[in-house]
């Protein structure tokens, strides 16, 4: 062997430049039909294909190559030559032979087409190979009608005592400092073609054993053969310009081979340094489905800034931090949060917040706010509950409201929301509720139960009793759905000693008036509406802006607690204001739309008391959260109207933007593209912790051991759709669920949605195929053949091997 010359790339691998194209002419002129990989033709992919040109390559280079030669592409016709070299190779038939394929379009930087075309091996005889090479030949047709060109590539047969692939990165993690070998007894043929996982080992830069996942069948490598394939490794990177995917093999005297060579076609995603963590945590009580674009404008938005409100009131986070990054945002259209911004979980390093004075400090700028805010808020969120029943009483059937009213009530409603969503996660955090206590979904199953008792429709029911609209989720595009079956709940359980609460008539009205069917209105929508950026970034804030732009005129005084969107400042001595239209006072309700920023034109009125029996009263977050679906049904209705005067479906007035909305509310046009625009393809539900990668690419975090039914990550991405066995006609949501990773499924692999198997290798052919189609898979899942059965739903993540029966939720 040769030892490695730093110009080896001159025009060699490529077949480009004047030595390459002498090489080639001189190969064309001669009509070679067997061309040994030690020729310097043989290091043209155009003529002898991938596969033999790497190996050519890594043979001048010094790298552990075994002799052979290739039949060109287009070559072969010259018997007598081909005889010659076989014999040579053979030892005339004693020796016997593998007979490859290789291709141009294989093992190359764009694709590997791992496992596409056939390889033969243990040929023995001058008859057995001249059938090998064409069953190789005839594999160039492909099922799609095409014909890829094709030469053959011949080598001796090796006994291996071990072998496998290595990849000089780990391609499922998405890193390039370490390598990742899977090996097992004998050739790595039967590894690659997913008949046996092997043990995997992951290794350093340098060879350091980092971990081991042992097969059944015991550890086939030593430590020292592990250093020695960490050498090679580094040595490919060298001669091939960046880390390669290596099958490799020792034979029985320990010595180790390199049989094939090619790119990494497919790394998996990883998230950038520092990334944050998100979850659908709490937010998902709240909002469960995937949202269109409007949707996240009226509800993820104000729900951000409301958390962001109460996170800097009880001195949790940094202002600045709050300032620049959104508490609450949307992946895919389903809604997460900042799991550690929440404290869902644990600081990264616990030991640096301890020598931290930063959190001490913040919290004892706001413990004067959270002690007076903890005795307060019970009679504040008394008041803003009472204002918004109120209002959602006084307010018209949508049909018969004025265009500047609908515009005025949408605006009202995103706003209030911010509020809402503030005191009721401080209430959470403040307030001590008994264990037992009433909650407002309990609360809604004793009405329905006790309204379909009594014969009720369940499109009655939400009119006449609006609490039971906690049992369902906000949609624009969908009715609300109340449960099929709504069982009373016990004593403790939400319906409690005082038996079913009924909400009194001003409760009653807050949402029965703007139910029922409308009559027609073809009004446009022409006056003037101050339209509500919901979509500033955060990082566009002014360091003394307030974190909403609501009303840009009242900024946040660094020494005050923070006043949301309210457009007057928070005066010391007043309480939360939240986003209210005036500073809530015990016993005083601002009429709304008539303050000043200096807080003058307050009409101050004596604000109803709610029902206080303990039949009727909900605990103070209970009642908050009830508002903010009161309120995000209001909001759907009132869309819904401007749908039905633009004349459009509300499926496409969903996928507005607000700011559009807005436009189109002050009389502007709609925007061109709208009748274009399509809703998003239905997502699988978000990871409970991940981060987000280039693109907004979900990875999930890792964790101990595996889900129900789970298995093992091969290629990143999360999917959802129907199961199919590979027979029949096939599901447009097809995940494939098959017992074993068989190359002669590769076929089916464009156009599925996932791959599901029993068995398989992360490095066999077909889990690289799927990570170069971005296919989500999962191997080693057990059973999955019988408990996934064809036409069934499940969901999996190609990332944590997660596999789950069911669909989106």
């Amino acid at each position: 062997m040769t030892t490695l010359d730093e110009r080896h790339g001159e025009g060699s691998c490529g077949g480009e430049g004047p030595r390459g194209e002498a090489a080639l002419a001189l190969l064309e002129a001669r009509d070679s039909a067997a061309v040994p990989l030690d020729d310097p033709g043989a290091e043209l992919p155009r003529l002898t294909g991938s596969k033999a040109a790497n190996l050519a390559l890594a043979a001048r280079a010094g790298l552990p190559v075994l002799p052979g030669f290739v039949i060109p592409h287009g070559g072969g016709g010259d018997t007598v030559a081909l005889r010659r070299a076989w014999d040579e190779l053979s030892e005339r038939g004693s020796r016997p032979l593998v007979v490859r394929s290789s291709s141009p379009q294989e093992d190359t930087e764009e694709s590997s087409l791992a496992g596409q075309f056939a390889s033969v091996l243990d040929v023995r005889g001058w008859p057995a190979f001249r059938t090998a090479v064409r069953t190789v030949l005839d594999s160039a047709h492909r099922p799609d009608g095409s014909t890829a060109a094709m030469a053959v590539l011949v080598q001796p047969m090796l006994t291996a005592r071990a072998g496998g692939v290595m990849f000089g990165a780990d391609p499922v993690a998405g890193r390039t400092d370490r390598m990742l070998v899977s090996a097992v007894h004998g050739g790595p043929d039967s590894l690659v073609g997913g008949e046996q996982a092997g043990t995997s080992y992951w290794l350093s830069g340098h060879g350091r054993l980092l971990r081991t996942e042992h097969a059944e069948t015991g550890p086939p490598l030593t430590r020292s053969e592990l250093v020695r394939l960490a050498r090679l490794a580094r040595r490919a990177r060298k001669v091939f310009g960046g880390p390669q995917d290596i099958e490799f093999g020792f034979d029985t005297d320990g010595r180790l081979w390199l049989f094939q060579s090619r790119p990494i076609t497919a790394m998996a995603v990883r998230p950038a340094r520092g990334a944050r963590l998100l979850g659908p945590g709490p937010v998902a009580e709240t909002l469960p489905e995937q949202l269109a674009p409007l949707e996240e404008d009226l509800w993820v938005t104000p729900m951000a800034h409301g958390l962001a409100a109460a996170l800097d009131i009880g001195g949790t986070a940094p202002r600045r931090l709050l300032r620049t990054v959104p508490v609450v945002t949307t992946v895919g259209g389903r809604a997460a949060a900042d799991l550690r911004l929440l404290g869902a979980v644990a600081p990264r390093h616990r030991w640096l917040v301890l020598l931290n004075p930063a959190p001490g400090a913040r919290r004892l700028a706001a413990a004067w706010r959270v002690g007076r805010l903890g005795t307060a808020l019970p009679d504040l969120a008394t008041d803003l509950v009472a204002d918004v029943d109120r209002h959602l009483a006084r307010i018209p059937a949508p049909a018969g409201t004025p265009a500047s009213t609908l515009a005025a009530e949408l605006r009202w409603t995103r706003r209030l929301l911010v509020s809402l969503h503030a005191q009721e996660a401080l209430a959470g955090a403040l307030l001590r509720e008994p264990p037992k206590s009433r909650t407002a979904a309990g609360t809604a199953l004793t009405v329905l139960a006790a309204a379909r008792a009594r014969g009720v429709p369940d499109d009655h029911v939400i009119a006449s009793e609006p609490v039971v609209l906690a049992l369902t989720a906000p949609s624009l595009r969908g009715r609300a759905r109340l449960p099929e079956a709504a069982q009373v709940p016990g004593q403790g359980e939400g319906g409690g000693a005082g038996g079913p609460w009924h909400t009194d008539g001003r409760e009653r009205r807050a949402l029965g008036a703007v139910g029922g069917e409308d009559p027609p209105d073809a009004g446009t929508l022409p006056d003037p509406y101050a339209p509500y950026a919901p979509h500033a970034p955060y990082t566009t804030y002014a360091p003394h802006a307030p974190y909403s732009q609501y009303a840009p005129e009242a900024p946040y005084a660094p020494g005050a607690p923070f006043a949301g969107a309210a457009p007057v400042p928070y005066a010391p001595g007043a309480p939360y204001a939240g986003t209210a239209p005036v500073p809530y006072a015990p016993h005083a309700i601002g009429t709304p739309g008539r303050n000043t920023p200096g807080g003058a034109a307050v009409t101050a009125h004596p604000a109803p008391s709610p029902p206080r029996t303990p039949g009727s009263a909900l605990p103070t977050r209970e009642a908050l959260r009830l508002r903010i679906r009161w309120v995000q049904e209001l909001q759907v209705r009132l869309v819904r109207e401007v749908a039905r005067r633009a004349r459009l479906d509300v499926e496409h007035v969903a996928l507005l933007r607000w700011e559009e909305l807005a436009a189109a509310l002050e009389g502007g046009p709609l925007p061109a593209d709208l009748h274009a625009r399509v809703a998003r393809p239905a997502s699988p539900p978000l990871p409970d912790a991940f981060r987000l990668a280039e693109d907004e690419v979900v990875v999930a975090e890792h964790r101990d051991g595996h889900g129900d039914g789970g298995g093992r990550g091969v290629s990143g991405g999360r999917a959802v759709g129907t199961v199919w066995d590979g027979t029949g006609s096939r599901p447009q949501d097809a995940v494939l669920v098959v017992r074993t990773l068989d190359p002669a499924l590769a076929p089916l692999l464009p156009g599925l949605t996932g791959l599901v198997a029993q068995t398989g290798s992360p490095l066999s052919h077909l889990a690289v195929l799927a990570r170069e189609f971005g296919l989500p898979a999962v191997v080693g899942a057990a059973d999955a053949v019988r408990r996934f059965p064809p036409g069934s739903r499940l969901s999996l993540d190609g990332t944590t091997g997660e596999v789950r029966p069911g669909g989106a939720s």
